[in-house]
Order: C-alpha cells, then structure tokens, then sequence
C-alpha cells in the first residue's frame, strides 16, 4: 500500500529534485520489501542471523549522538559528508555481496577492488556504498600521462580529505 502510494505521487507532476528523492524512496523500500520477504523465506528468526546481519543497518546510538552502520561483524560510524540528492542505485543480490565483500575490506583497513567486465557497476557500487556511509568517492579515469607523482597527489589529496578513490 505505502509503496503503491509512492508510486502514484510518482506518476504526478514533481520538480526534478522531488521526482529523484521519490524514486530513491522508493528503491529502498522495494530492497526492504524484498529483505523482509527473503527473512521470512528462509525463517531467520533472531537478528543473529546472517541474511539478517549481512544486510548494510543503520541506526542511531542515543548515547553516543552518532548514526552507526553495521553489515555482518564491520561497524561505522555514518561520516555525515552531504552527498546530493542524487538517483540511487537498485539494491540487488549480487549489490549485497559487493557490500559486504567491501565493508569486510574497509573493517579490516584494507582497500577493495572489485574486478570484472567494463561497464557492470563496479564504481557506481562503491560509490552508492559511500554514499551509504556518507564517505565522498572521487573517480579518476587512468592514462598514459599519469605518472607517480600525480598519483602520489591523489593519494595525498584522499589521504588528507578521508575520502575513497575510484580508479
């Protein structure tokens, strides 16, 4: 019903800016539909279960004054870097695993490197991840010209700001 409604104000006449914080309104729900569907399936019954705790969480800690980000035994504290209100990438299976295959990555302070065919979501993943996590994400398409020392001042640069690298 709520995502019928969601739905129906889309169909409406919206400002741009309206139309793409629906449409992300709308991508989490139908994810969150979906998880809920899929707890049920497979009769997890305790928030100690993993299709529950491999599910990116976030919550606020009253004491502490923080939002925290929790995906299977990694926790962050949100970074609270405003990103835009930009369209969000559709939540699927494999989103999931690439998730969690990073935040196991960044929890242990390692970096991450998904591989695979161009044009497959890689970097649209890590950056809707970071947005998750309120981390900038800069992109920066290699080439011949980039030397060591350029590279170094990117390093530098993300070093200094905490934010991540696409490359």
């Amino acid at each position: 019903s709520h995502l019928n409604d969601l739905i129906m104000l889309l169909q409406g006449k919206l400002s741009p800016a309206d139309r793409v914080m629906l449409q992300t309104i709308c991508t989490v729900d139908v994810h969150s539909r979906d998880v809920v569907q899929n707890l049920i399936a497979t009769k997890a019954e305790n928030a100690e279960a993993f299709v529950w705790l491999s599910q990116l969480r976030h919550s606020w800690d009253d004491k502490e004054g923080h939002c925290r980000i929790a995906i299977c035994d990694a926790r962050f504290t949100y970074a609270y870097e405003y990103l835009g209100n930009v369209p969000r990438l559709v939540i699927t299976p494999l989103t999931d695993r690439c998730y969690i295959t990073l935040t196991q990555s960044l929890h242990l302070i390692m970096s991450g490197a998904p591989a695979g065919p161009a044009g497959t979501g890689k970097t649209e993943t890590t950056k809707d991840l970071s947005r998750n996590i309120g981390i900038m994400t800069y992109v920066f398409n290699c080439s011949e010209q980039m030397d060591y020392r350029s590279i170094g001042n990117i390093y530098k640069g993300l070093a200094q700001s905490g934010a991540w690298g696409c490359f």
